[in-house]
């Protein structure tokens, strides 16, 4: 597929790092990036860096997380920073399951009481809204409205479905929630950048392959023909960003692939990945973070949500064969 500027493409093997014959790219400074860590990050985001890059045990990511769980077994506490307060909330659970699955935990009791927890918090179609209601008002980001009877969205709902059909999750609440993604995903015609990410994520771990593929089809030439994707970042001007969101705030081809074996992989040229990537790489500040493209509304929701962004940057980098696996340690100096 993409669009009529040539035909698809079976994502390439990456190169090994440090390979004679891998071909010259920009060179993030991991070294640098572990700096910013632990300067400005959390500890959840301290011990992930730990966990992905330094061959640090998941059990203390594990731990950190786990101080975001609450009795209803859902996630709050502003672990998406762009909600405060301890309610638990659809965008939590996101965040949480992606850093389970990233540990390879997403299973057990843990899920189970998640799922009960999600069954009670659905809407009537058995969907997720992206902001719960509350009896008191907590502070969230002004691009997620509090509603007093809010619909499901596919923005949350796609995400949470797809990690617990990629990490075989059975639960009666997948039922009637994967309906919900099939039929919002199949009929979508006008969307935008954000719920077209939830679509992937949504697709990726659906267990109906076949299925899957034609509806990611379908999508990514919706991308393209709707200018939803920057294909070149040197000519960011030709695609502005969707109504509603910041200045800047634009979204490129590996913010839909994040890795290689993505359904999202096959909507770009090897050439259009190569410049995103390019750009990404590139994209590393002189603090040895990476940016955050969406409006900054409040300054702890800023500053939590840059060491979340360079994880990130760090983990598509890594998929695509652009850095090491880990933090290089000098050796011990030799005697003279």
């Amino acid at each position: 597929m993409p669009g009529d500027e040539a035909s698809p493409q079976s994502p390439p093997a990456p190169h090994p790092p440090h390979s004679p014959h891998a071909p010259h790219f920009p060179q993030p400074d991991l070294a640098r990036a572990e700096r910013f860590v632990w300067l400005t990050a959390r500890v959840l985001e301290q011990r992930r860096f730990a966990f992905h890059f330094l061959g640090g045990d998941a059990d203390p990511v594990d731990t950190a997380l786990g101080s975001y769980l609450n009795p209803d077994g859902g996630y709050g506490h502003a672990l998406d920073p762009d909600l405060r307060g301890p309610l638990s909330q659809p965008l939590h659970t996101a965040h949480a399951l992606r850093v389970l699955d990233s540990l390879g935990r997403c299973a057990g009791q843990r899920i189970e009481r998640l799922c009960r927890h999600l069954t009670g918090v659905s809407t009537p179609e058995g969907a997720l809204p992206v902001v719960f209601p509350s009896p008191r008002d907590y502070p969230a980001a002004p691009y997620h409205p509090v509603h007093d009877h809010p619909p499901g969205e596919l923005l949350t709902t796609g995400p949470v479905v797809g990690l617990l059909h990629r990490n075989r999750v059975w639960h009666a609440w997948l039922f009637r929630a994967t309906d919900f993604c099939w039929d919002r995903v199949e009929n979508l015609h006008r969307s935008h950048p954000y719920e077209l990410q939830s679509a992937v994520a949504f697709l990726d771990g659906v267990p109906d392959r076949a299925r899957a593929a034609t509806a990611a089809d379908r999508l990514g030439r919706l991308v393209r023909e709707q200018r939803l994707v920057v294909l070149d970042p040197r000519r960011r001007t030709d695609f502005p960003p969707a109504p509603g969101y910041a200045p800047g705030e634009q979204l490129f081809p590996h913010d839909f692939a994040r890795r290689p074996e993505s359904l999202a992989r096959g909507w770009f040229t090897d050439e259009e990945m190569r410049r995103s990537l390019d750009f990404l790489a590139a994209a590393q500040q002189q603090d040895g973070g990476w940016p955050v493209r969406r409006e900054a509304w409040a300054p702890g929701s800023s500053l939590e949500r840059r060491p979340i962004a360079t994880l990130e940057a760090l983990l598509t980098l890594r998929a695509y064969g652009r850095l090491p696996a880990q933090v290089s340690r000098p050796g011990p100096v030799p005697p003279r």
